[in-house]
């Protein structure tokens, strides 16, 4: 067996929709058959490429490398195939980007640049995914990065595409004279007591995963703020006036801690949105790929996100990750 850029295809799609199912769904494969696919792949390859679990797969961190590389191939190969057809070598023109609240936009807009100097991205900066999907839908931008939380995909028209940057463990911002500050992982449960700054609702699923995870911890917070001004919000938790939920990619000011839930109750997924009509295979395909990219680059500078996995993957081969306030 060769590896084609069938093969490439499929573990794309794999990684895209954290499951074997799914992505033989939307490749047309049964399920077995693509599991047999995989199989064949990752013997070739010499090393397995995706982690089973309940919820789904995961990518290995040697996965994480080949779906990278595979991404860029089948960029490569889908400019040659335009090329034959003498078809233009790269859509010049402009792509209307939306974003949430993600710390991914200057270093992607700066890959952009270079990667693609016959694109002008202009971004619009709005809080709620929800808001985002909408702009999407109605033809006010053309892209979008946002989130969504598992059990809570989603939902897009036919008219969308749709694929995952990374999931990662929502964690908490607290004073560093907290009383749990001591603790490598912060059980929720016993921040019952402590008041709360949520971010507003979404569109998409928050805050209402926030309160069905304090549920499921045996509490309601009992006093509650709302907001999501980040730079306001960490001053006032270094004045020790609440506690957070944060991404782990946050970087605390002085007089703030950033810690991982025990027993992550909390997950985000980050995501490209696209219009296919607006958007271009290659277009879709750079900005997925530096998005990915800028994304990996701020977890791996994260030390309380490093240190998480060094804990939660002990013995195993590190995945990479592949959260809100």
């Amino acid at each position: 067996m060769e590896l084609e850029l069938r093969h490439l295809r499929v573990l794309c799609a794999i990684a895209d929709s954290g499951s074997v199912g799914r992505a033989a769904s939307a490749l047309g494969y049964t399920q077995p058959a693509l599991s047999t696919q995989l199989r064949r792949i990752e013997r070739l390859l010499g090393e397995g490429l995706f982690l089973r679990g309940s919820r789904g797969v995961e990518l290995t961190a040697y996965g994480a490398e080949v779906v990278s590389e595979a991404r860029e191939i089948l960029l490569r190969a889908d400019a040659l195939g335009r090329g034959r057809k003498g078809g233009p070598t790269a859509e010049a023109g402009r792509l209307r980007l939306g974003v949430t609240n993600t710390p991914v936009v200057p270093a992607l807009l700066n890959a952009l640049r270079e990667a693609r100097p016959d694109l002008t991205v202009s971004v619009c900066s709005v809080y709620a995914t929800g808001e985002l999907l909408r702009m999407v839908e109605s033809g006010e931008i053309d892209a979008a990065l946002g989130v969504d939380y598992p059990g809570l995909p989603v939902r897009c028209s036919p008219a969308l595409a749709h694929r995952a940057l990374s999931t990662v463990p929502v964690f908490v911002a607290l004073h560093s004279g907290h009383p749990l500050a001591h603790r490598v992982e912060v059980p929720l449960e016993e921040l019952s007591e402590d008041t709360w700054f949520v971010s507003p609702d979404d569109g998409v699923g928050w805050p209402g995963a926030f309160y069905d995870a304090c549920r499921a911890a045996g509490f309601t917070p009992a006093d509650t703020h709302e907001f999501h001004v980040l730079d306001q919000l960490q001053s006032m938790i270094a004045q020790g006036l609440g506690v957070t939920a944060v991404q782990p990619t946050v970087c605390p000011i002085d007089g703030v801690l950033v810690k991982p839930l025990a027993g992550d109750p909390l997950w985000q997924r980050h995501l490209l949105v696209w219009r296919r009509e607006a958007v271009e295979a290659p277009v879709a395909e750079a900005l997925h790929h530096h998005a990915v990219r800028v994304h990996r680059g701020l977890l791996a500078q994260a030390p309380h996100l490093q240190r998480w996995l060094a804990r939660a993957y002990t013995g195993v081969r590190t995945p990479e990750a592949t959260g809100p306030s």
